[in-house]
Order: C-alpha cells, then structure tokens, then sequence
C-alpha cells in the first residue's frame, strides 16, 4: 500500500471522504509536509499532513504537531484579511492532518514565476502590504502569545537547521549566529509566518494567497521580512548578472511593508539587514540550501556574507546596493562550462 493509498483509508475512516473513487494526488510541495490534492465526487480539496522527518540530505526531525500551529495561523489571518489564505475545512490534530480550500491551476506559485523571470513589481508591493498588515495587527496581543508560544517548533525548524548549523560550519562566523538566534527567542513582538517565502505564495491577478505557516510563532517581525528579502536576493543572483528589476521590487516590497507599519522603532532596520546577511549564507550551508544555485554563486555568497557582517551595515539600501553591484560581475550562468 502506497503512503497516498493509506492515507486514503485514514481520511475515509475518519468521516472526510464519501464518494466510492475518491482518489488523492500528490502535489509538489515543501521539505517538510505530505500534501495531496483530493477528488472526492464533485468535491475537490487538498489535504496536508505534516512529517516527523524532514525530506532534506540532514538528519532534521519535527513535532508533527506543528500542523496544529498551521491551522491555528491560517485560522487567524482569515480573520484579518480574508482571501489571504486558503479557507480551511476540518482538521484532525491526533493525525497531524488538516483540510483547505483548492485554490486551482489558474494561480501561479510566486517562486516559480521568479526562477522563470517573470518580475512584477506589484507582486513584492502586494506581499509587503500583506506582511506588515499581519504584523501590524497582532502586535501586543497577549492572547496570540499564548497561543502561539511555539518556541520548541521554532528553534527546530529555523534556529537550529538555519541559524546554528551554518554558525557550527563557519566558524569564524558562529559567535555571531549564536547570539542571533538568542535575540529571535527573546523576542515577542507580533505574529511571524516563519517561512515567508515566495515558494509559499500563490498569485492570480491581484491577489496573493499565503500558505504552509506552520512555524508561525509570536516572535520577532525582522525575520519575516528578512526571509522574504533573502529569497529576492537569491533570485537575483540566480539571474545574475542580468538585470531583470528585482532590485526595485526588494525596495518596494520594503516600503510597502513599511507603509502598513510606519512607526517602526530605529532598531528593526538594522536587525533586518543582519538576519538578511545571516540567512543569505544560510541558505547555502544550513540544513534547507536552495537548489537553484550553482557553485559559483554559491561561492559569491560565502565571499559577501562574511564581509558584509564585519562591515556592520546598518541600512538595507547599502546591503542590496553592494550585492546587486558585485553580482553584477559574474558571468552568466548558461555561459560557464
């Protein structure tokens, strides 16, 4: 019996399926989740159980529970901005499975669209909006502190496979990871998404759809932005040294953040910039690298980051103004052999 197949006889027994040939398709996803896409007669659903090992080449285990945490994230946001993400349908927390809404083949993944070089400024203005109005909303609530007090399923899943791994594989740079990954589990700011990624966004016209939440904790807004930044970043240098506007969609992704939460303390800038250069090596030495990345811009990455962070850059424009400057210079990569 296929995992697929088995699953089937668990959403049968449970009371979700009823039709005799309801079938389940798996859909190409993250690291860190089964997700399929069921017919169930005229129904259409997708269904997403979390894993207790994670699919990636490191020894990275997770409490499947945090497919509760998910829930709960998109139970929230659905009240703050309805049509953001998926509508859910029924969960089952002892099986460590949920049920949404089936968003169609007419959306397209944000990620995808980049790696294709289709760079729309509106859709980084789009998700700027959408994460400061997020933030902006759940700050100082002491009832989403306590529901989302998710330390354990955050240290598993960003602190330890991001943060303390690269620190441990680049020593010269450990000290500074370490003391970052005490500032983020200090800080109870507003509701983080934890994973705020163009892989997790789907686009149709205007509007933009989030998912796989399932990190979201109460904790500190920098990383939020700075994730998505680092993903920019990455797509830039992935396209590099051609020129396809990306620069101009991380400053406007920026501003609009900033338009939804303009009276952000002197100190979030420059803790953006610093998880921004912290996160960019991360995705190249941590336990989740990106697969898009060959090795000479894996080895930009690991010159930039070490430089940058002696540098103690403090402003998000001077950080994206010297890696956009220095990718400039590297050859393209369908020219290399």
């Amino acid at each position: 019996m296929t995992e697929a197949d088995e699953f089937k006889a668990r959403l049968r027994r449970d009371g979700w399926l009823h039709h005799p040939d309801a079938c389940l398709t798996p859909l190409r996803g993250g690291v860190s989740s089964e997700i399929y896409l069921v017919v169930d007669g005229a129904e259409r659903f997708v269904v997403k159980r979390a894993l207790p090992r994670l699919r990636v080449r490191d020894d990275w285990q997770a409490d499947p529970q945090r497919n509760v945490t998910e829930w709960k994230y998109l139970e929230c946001v659905g009240r703050i901005l309805p049509g953001a993400v998926p509508q859910l349908r029924f969960a089952n927390p002892e099986g460590g499975y949920f049920g949404m809404e089936y968003l169609g083949e007419a959306f397209a993944n944000w990620k995808q669209l980049l790696l294709r070089g289709v760079c729309e400024p509106d859709h980084a203005r789009m998700a700027g909006r959408l994460l400061g109005t997020i933030h902006r909303a759940t700050v100082a609530r002491p009832d989403l502190l306590t529901r989302f007090e998710t330390r354990v399923n955050f240290q598993q899943l960003r602190i330890a496979p991001y943060l303390l791994t690269t620190g441990a594989r680049h020593r010269d740079l450990q000290r500074l990871y370490a003391a970052e990954a005490e500032r983020l589990l200090a800080t109870r700011e507003c509701l983080v998404h934890g994973d705020f990624s163009p892989k997790n966004m789907l686009i149709q016209g205007g509007r933009l759809v989030l998912l796989d939440c399932e990190v979201a904790w109460y904790g500190a807004a920098a990383f939020d932005v700075a994730f998505l930044l680092t993903h920019l970043c990455l797509k830039a240098l992935h396209h590099a040294p051609g020129d396809l506007g990306i620069a101009g969609m991380l400053q406007g992704f920026w501003q609009a953040y900033h338009d939804e939460r303009p009276r952000l303390t002197p100190e979030f800038e420059p803790a953006v910039v610093r998880l921004l250069a912290l996160l960019l090596l991360a995705r190249v030495d941590g336990k989740s690298p990106v697969e898009y990345l060959d090795s000479t811009r894996k080895a930009f990455i690991r010159n930039f980051v070490p430089s940058a962070l002696t540098a103690s850059i403090q402003r998000l424009d001077e950080l994206s103004g010297l890696w956009f400057d220095q990718a400039k210079a590297l050859a393209p990569a369908a020219a290399r052999t």
